[in-house]
């Protein structure tokens, strides 16, 4: 305390100097009083509860400077009461200014230390204009009080805490999404506000994935939000799988309640005949206007895609991975044979596996749904599994052969090339902001998020170190190389953001983009321009920093980019292969599982194992010990690895290889 009195007592006012002066006094004489009392008493919380009234009692101010205490206080008081009207009106201004300066250092992560005389110059300001800001608080006067003090005060500790996946990963995950801004909740229970950073992922995603669909001879285009209940009715699977997710819209209008008491109520004369439905997907709309379109064969294959929001009722939500309303793509298409609906859907699933490959560096297992986890209404589902961190599963996205189900219920037929009436054939197919989800489990760590560069928004951020206040050829070669640099890299194709916020330290942008994810920080300063250099530092594979040409920025950064996004993929991989058991016994995996929680770190993994398929076995074992059928994987069963092989729970003959495990 003497050290830091000494370093700030120049630059505060004389009274401010005053109490300066007292504090020191203070914390000499408490020094001395434990180093007097200690010795004496063991170290127990007992005897300390014995030393510390005498402490206390031996440090007491000194009565001849009680006097100066009184003036001081009499005097500030005398102060505020002198303050002309200009005056108080000046430091209202100084301190409104001074309020929102703090504030907004605080939303730029600025630390507490960095924070600390400014709140001092704050406390200052307050003091002058009204002397009683400066007197202590009183006590708390309840414990309710106390506890609500404590409770907002740990949230303040933790609003930026990272949560270590092996203490509890499902609080890790939440804690990413919240600290690098992706969303957060809303008020509208088990929906979530994407935020900027997380909405540019998924524009990442869409751009990438919109090309693919484009290529594969969709076309995008819009369907109402609301579809009519009478539409759903049209096919019993369908409507059996989505009845207890739906949003109804019963009236149209609402209306003061008559009473008084209830505000705005639905208004009874503006009931709807036929109550419309949310869309919790888009097939029952969609084949009704493939009904209207669809005439000869030469109208087919007919394939649309809508970028839109759905709505799935959820009690239990997790942002990104499980919402009632989230963001997708589906894809809807008719066709003239079965064989053409096939391959399409098939087609289709491989774009998304290679999308998820190649953007997101997250391998997946392609394969089929067993029949009890097909899409309502589908006669085949095919889908791409991920293995995340916690040795859990995630879908990350579907594609399902329709049969002629919907073509039936709506009534889409076509004129052959005979002249024949024939019904279509049908697929749908979409992934979803899931994507996030798996994006942030399959790479991210305890230091924050990590992003492949392919997918990451900013691939490279610079951080200028600027030049000393008065050296301005030093300004200016810096501003000449840092447009350079920029221009270098934009002019290679990578996404480049310059972080030149002077009100932020540099240690402060460090840490946030960090924690954003962002895979390359370029540092560039005036040292590094007179030596023709800058230093690279990347958030995953390679340690430490690099000091790197600036005629070879570009070159390097691309390399080095690559070389990120392989290292992220080829973890993964390993991951995968190393979390995949062959030939368990049901025994062996059911006390795997059945203990396994989403929380855990590192769990088992995923158990490839032959299997009979039989949907009442498969709910049993989903009651035992929570496992379900991820899917048939397609490599090992169009290979026959399950052929002379036995069911590892009926023990009858094999007619799958199986991929059971517990899922998000």
């Amino acid at each position: 305390i003497s050290t830091g009195c000494q370093k700030w007592e120049s630059m505060l006012p004389s009274h401010a100097r005053t109490g300066l002066c007292l504090l020191t006094m203070l914390a000499s004489s408490m020094t001395r009083a434990f180093q007097r009392a200690l010795p004496r008493v063991s170290r127990s919380a007992g005897a300390l509860s014995r030393v510390l009234p005498r402490a206390a009692e031996e440090s007491s101010i000194p009565r001849c400077h009680r006097s100066s205490t009184a003036r001081l206080m009499s005097t500030t008081a005398e102060s505020r009461a002198d303050l002309s009207e200009e005056q108080k009106t000046e430091l209202e201004g100084k301190i409104k200014d001074k309020g929102d300066a703090i504030r907004r250092m605080k939303d730029e992560g600025i630390s507490k230390e960095d924070l600390a005389p400014h709140i001092t110059e704050l406390l200052d300001l307050k003091a002058q204009l009204d002397p009683s800001a400066a007197a202590p608080k009183p006590a708390k006067k309840n414990k309710q009080q106390q506890k609500s003090k404590k409770k907002q005060q740990t949230d303040d500790v933790e609003s930026d805490y990272i949560t270590p996946r092996a203490e509890n990963y499902s609080k890790w995950y939440n804690d990413i999404i919240r600290v690098c801004e992706l969303a957060e909740t809303s008020p509208v229970r088990g929906c979530m506000v994407i935020k900027p950073w997380g909405m540019s992922l998924w524009d990442q995603v869409r751009n990438d994935l919109d090309a693919r669909i484009k290529d594969h001879g969709a076309e995008n285009a819009y369907f109402p939000l609301l579809i009519p209940k009478s539409f759903l009715s049209k096919e019993a699977e369908h409507v059996d799988g989505f009845a207890k997710e739906c949003a109804v819209v019963t009236h149209h209008r609402l209306t003061a309640d008559p009473s008084g008491e209830g505000g705005l109520i639905a208004d009874p004369e503006a009931e709807l005949e036929d109550p419309l439905i949310i869309r919790p997907t888009s097939e029952t709309m969609i084949w009704n206007m493939f009904k209207k379109w669809i005439v000869s064969h030469r109208d087919l294959p007919l394939k649309m895609n809508q970028w839109a929001n759905v709505m799935r009722w959820e009690m239990r939500t997790r942002p990104f991975l499980r919402t009632s309303e989230f963001l997708w793509q589906e894809g809807h298409t008719a066709h003239a044979t079965a064989e053409g609906a096939i391959k399409d859907s098939k087609d289709m699933l491989d774009q998304y596996a290679d999308m998820c490959e190649k953007l997101l560096a997250i391998p997946v297992v392609k394969g089929a749904k067993s029949p009890s986890e097909r899409f309502a209404g589908a006669e085949e589902t095919y889908t791409i599994e991920a293995l995340m961190q916690n040795g859990w599963a995630l879908q990350s996205g579907t594609s399902h052969f329709l049969g002629q189900s919907f073509g039936k219920a709506f009534d889409v037929t076509f004129q052959d090339s005979d002249g024949s009436q024939q019904m279509v054939w049908g697929t749908s197919w979409g992934v979803s902001t899931r994507l996030l989800g798996a994006l942030i489990m399959t790479h991210s760590d305890d230091a924050g998020l990590v992003l492949p560069p392919r997918v990451a928004p900013v691939q490279v951020v610079v951080v200028p170190i600027p030049a000393k206040k008065n050296d301005e050829e030093g300004k200016a070669e810096l501003e000449n190389a840092l447009d350079k640099l920029v221009a270098d890299l934009k002019g290679s194709g990578l996404k480049v953001k310059v972080d030149d916020r002077d009100y932020v330290r540099n240690g402060a942008k460090y840490f946030e983009w960090e924690r954003k994810g962002v895979p390359l920080r370029v540092e560039l300063g005036p040292r590094d321009v007179k030596g023709g250099v800058c230093v690279f530092k990347y958030r995953v594979g390679s340690e430490g920093k690099e000091t790197i040409s600036l005629d070879e920025v570009a070159a390097k950064a691309t390399a080095g980019l690559d070389s990120v996004q392989e290292f992220l993929l080829d973890s993964a991989k390993e991951r995968l292969a190393g979390n995949l058991n062959l030939m368990a016994t049901y025994d062996e995996m059911k006390d795997a599982l059945e203990k396994d929680e989403a929380s855990e770190y590192d769990g088992p993994g995923l158990y490839l194992v032959p299997w009979k398929c039989d949907a009442a076995n498969e709910e049993k074992i989903k009651d035992e010990c929570k496992a379900t059928i991820r899917c048939y994987p397609t490599d090992v069963n169009e290979a026959g690895m399950h052929e002379g092989k036995k069911c590892f729970y009926s023990g009858e003959d094999a007619t799958h290889m199986a991929l059971f495990g517990r899922a998000f």
